[in-house]
């Protein structure tokens, strides 16, 4: 299965963005990818925290979505919206979202991201907790594809970004059936990511023995914020595929069920597991 991992450098216009990952997603299709994942906050890099708020959708309705359920239906493609702002019952706060769309441009699974990032360095300071929900569930979805594992389709496990940090939720979306494919939508900061992005991406394929996709915004934002980039696709040995250092760009791989079956085969570590 071909897939696509997007990287973009998201501005304070979600016009703009959108323009721009329409283009990135039309590069994708013509690289053959079935499946495309769009980094964390593709729609929005807001000038401040409480942007997304402003921009928030209710879900199954809005133009970000309607972009979407388009975007997908016209190009024949799965795509994996990394994050976009979903209204909740907080009135200046949000769910920040990944919803997957078929090629038939439908809403198929939704995703809330369950960590939030906080960090503080004197200058540099981030909580997103100040305007952003916590989700509560892991999600996964199935990708029909008769080349998968299971001669049906491709388990795909959902997170996004400070998730990565959290091996138990990895877990949690490999039982009781291991994820062929795991999804890590990213913005991460260009301090954590130098520091822990490669590392931590390779880590999760080792231990789950199945591919990463990490789609991230990768560069100088207008807001003055500066992501790692680096968006990868990485196998289930934890060999890197291919990665985009930084600027925008899109990143592809073919996904081999038959690489699955040898790790899991050759190191059976999964069924070797003592606890959970």
């Amino acid at each position: 299965m071909q897939v696509a991992v997007i990287q973009m450098v998201s501005t304070s216009r979600v016009d703009a963005n959108l323009q721009r990952a329409q283009a990135l997603l039309e590069h994708a299709a013509a690289q053959g990818a079935l499946l495309a994942v769009l980094p964390e906050y593709f729609c929005l890099m807001g000038s401040d925290e409480h942007a997304k708020v402003a921009a928030r959708e209710v879900p199954g309705d809005g133009p970000i979505q309607q972009f979407l359920a388009a975007t997908a239906r016209r190009l024949g493609m799965w795509i994996a919206a990394g994050s976009l702002p979903l209204a909740c019952s907080d009135p200046v706060r949000v769910f920040n979202s990944t919803l997957v769309f078929d090629p038939q441009g439908r809403s198929v699974a939704r995703y809330d991201k369950m960590h939030l990032f906080a960090f503080d360095r004197g200058a540099e300071h981030y909580a997103e907790a100040d305007s952003i929900v916590a989700g509560s569930q892991p999600v996964a979805f199935s990708l029909p594809d008769a080349q998968a594992t299971d001669g049906i389709g491709w388990r795909v496990g959902l997170s996004i970004c400070y998730d990565l940090r959290f091996p138990e939720l990895y877990r949690a979306l490999c039982a009781p059936q291991p994820c062929d494919a795991l999804l890590v939508p990213a913005a991460f900061t260009h301090t954590t990511g130098k520091a822990h992005w490669e590392v931590l991406l390779r880590a999760r394929a080792i231990e789950n023995q199945c591919y990463v996709l990490a789609s991230a915004q990768g560069g100088r934002h207008d807001n003055g914020r500066r992501t790692f980039g680096h968006s990868m696709i990485v196998d289930p040995w934890g060999e890197v595929l291919d990665v985009l250092p930084e600027g925008e760009g899109v990143v592809c791989a073919e996904l081999s069920a038959a690489r699955i079956a040898e790790v899991r085969s050759q190191l059976p570590a999964l069924r070797h597991r003592k606890l959970g």
